[in-house]
């Protein structure tokens, strides 16, 4: 099976019910299938197919959720571009990946000279929205190809989508997906997470995220994903009342900005059955706010670029199970269990298998890991050492089964011998009630090595100072763990699914220096 055989199903049992909703315009299973079958035969008629590339450069919109479904019955991998990249990085993506051809909304078209100069072996480039100078109408073309199902197989271990992951060299790496394992993701969706009525799923994070992998179980059940370009909070909330959704998948920072809005209580969210959120950890206190704003549905999930959801989740049920007494409370810092196709485990350097309430790294055996990085061996090998898939993450296990993500191996900070995790401290400074968003890194000092050091954003209309947030630290961490300082920024760096993006809090710090620790 293809990832787009998802679709499929939708179409084969549902043709006439809605699939994508943007704005005021409806798009049924059967007219997008249609629009998707032409896509596949004029890209075959380009000899686009397995082992060829194809990307989509563009914010959430139906055209582009339609371009990608079309090109991946081809058989042809889907790689995934961020729109907040610049477009010499997207270019020299594209001629990595060695791309053939790029759809690009006509809000990027300015971008395409500079990108093809970098990737020169793009072939064809189509726009979304109309025709642009130089750059064909994807409208106009299709027009030209044949509405007939293509009749295309595609074997499961085909290289799917092409994602990146941060490298240590300034460039990301592509890493590879195939089609088995991103069915994997779906199929544990359909366990972990299923739906009893026909749902609808708001897409406001980034298609090319796990906002996207989330929305290929909603076509199961013919159900209807609506489509956001961007994020605003107080729209999310307006189009969960308005389209009665029942799903969605946002990152903390972004339902952080929800609770504080001043609005947030005026809305009906009573349709609600599952509020994913992931990317990062989320904060008890604003976890706790948030399951008494939006109902007993908060849902998390844990993945990675190259082990994608869910290797860990957090049903709604238990987090109502954690809620119920002192003695599961602490489970709503944890990440939640291993996946219904997931085997996890904690792993110490010299690949031993520790036992339960130990500290190591979070491994995993899945279908859901990766295929491997493109054109690195040597990183492949490493990320698949002693038989298991190595997260980079540090964890714990308790009795139960839950685990507890300490913070990635090389975000821990040592201060005078001792080994400080920033989420722990992120906890209880995203706990005081002026801070919104935090990060906390280690920051160089001459007697200790690194000193603990906080970034704060507070909310709207709040104000706080340093020594005063020190203190609530301190009195709730100790001295150790405690911030030695808190700088109060108005807005810290994200990534473009909203995560913080911790290193660049870090690297404000060390500026040039090259040791890191």
């Amino acid at each position: 099976m293809r990832i787009v055989d998802s679709f499929d199903r939708g179409v084969e049992f549902y043709p006439d019910n809605t699939v994508f909703i943007e704005g005021d315009d409806r798009h049924s299973y059967r007219t997008i299938a249609e629009k998707t079958y032409r896509i596949a035969n004029g890209l075959e008629a380009l000899e686009i197919g397995i082992g060829s590339r194809f990307a989509v450069y563009s914010g959430n919109s139906v055209a582009a959720f339609t371009a990608v479904l079309g090109g991946m019955r081809t058989g042809a991998a889907w790689v995934t571009v961020n729109v907040r990249d610049s477009a010499e990085a997207i270019g020299w993506h594209l001629a990595n990946t060695k791309t053939e051809v790029l759809f690009v909304s006509a809000d990027y078209v300015g971008n395409v000279a500079e990108i093809r100069t970098a990737a020169p072996g793009l072939r064809n480039v189509f726009c979304l929205e109309g025709a642009a100078e130089g750059i064909e109408s994807l409208d106009d073309w299709m027009s030209g190809q044949s509405a007939e199902r293509p009749n295309i197989w595609v074997p499961f271990d085909a290289i799917a989508r092409v994602s990146s992951t941060g490298g240590t060299t300034g460039r990301p790496r592509a890493v590879l997906q195939n089609h088995y394992g991103n069915l994997t993701v779906t199929a544990s969706f359909l366990i972990s997470f299923p739906f009893y009525e026909t749902p609808t799923y708001l897409m406001a994070a980034p298609l090319t995220h796990a906002a996207g992998n989330s929305s290929f179980s909603i076509f199961w059940y013919g159900g209807a994903v609506v489509m956001m370009k961007k994020v605003d909070v107080l729209e999310i909330m307006k189009l969960i009342e308005q389209h009665r959704v029942n799903s969605l998948l946002l990152p903390p920072t972004v339902i952080y900005m929800m609770l504080a809005h001043p609005r947030v209580r005026e809305f009906d969210y009573s349709s609600l059955r599952y509020f994913y959120y992931g990317a990062a950890p989320m904060m008890v206190e604003k976890l706790k706010q948030a399951i008494d704003v939006f109902g007993p549905v908060m849902a998390q999930l844990y993945g990675q670029a190259e082990a994608s959801q869910v290797i860990l989740c957090m049903t709604p049920q238990d987090h109502v199970e954690a809620l119920s007494g002192p003695a599961t409370m602490g489970r709503l810092a944890s990440a939640g269990r291993a996946g219904p196709l997931c085997q996890v485990a904690i792993m110490d350097d010299a690949g031993r298998l520790l036992p339960r309430g130990e500290i190591g790294e979070v491994v995993v055996r899945s279908s859901v890991t990766m295929v491997g990085f493109l054109n690195d061996d040597a990183a492949t090998e490493k990320s698949r050492a002693h038989g298991w898939h190595h997260t980079g993450d540090l964890g714990r296990m308790d009795d139960d089964g839950f685990v507890y993500l300490l913070d990635r191996k090389r975000d821990m900070i040592i201060s005078g011998g001792f080994n400080i995790y920033p989420n722990e401290v992120e906890q209880v400074l995203a706990a005081h009630p002026a801070v919104q968003d935090c990060a906390v890194v280690g920051t160089p000092h001459e007697k200790w090595g690194e000193a603990v050091t906080g970034v704060v954003e507070l909310k709207p209309e709040s104000q706080a100072e340093p020594n005063e947030i020190i203190a609530y630290c301190k009195e709730h961490l100790g001295g150790m763990k405690a911030p030695k300082r808190v700088e109060v920024w108005s807005e810290l760096p994200r990534s473009t699914v909203g995560k913080v993006l911790r290193r660049k809090v870090r690297d404000r710090f060390w500026g040039n220096d090259e040791r890191k620790i």
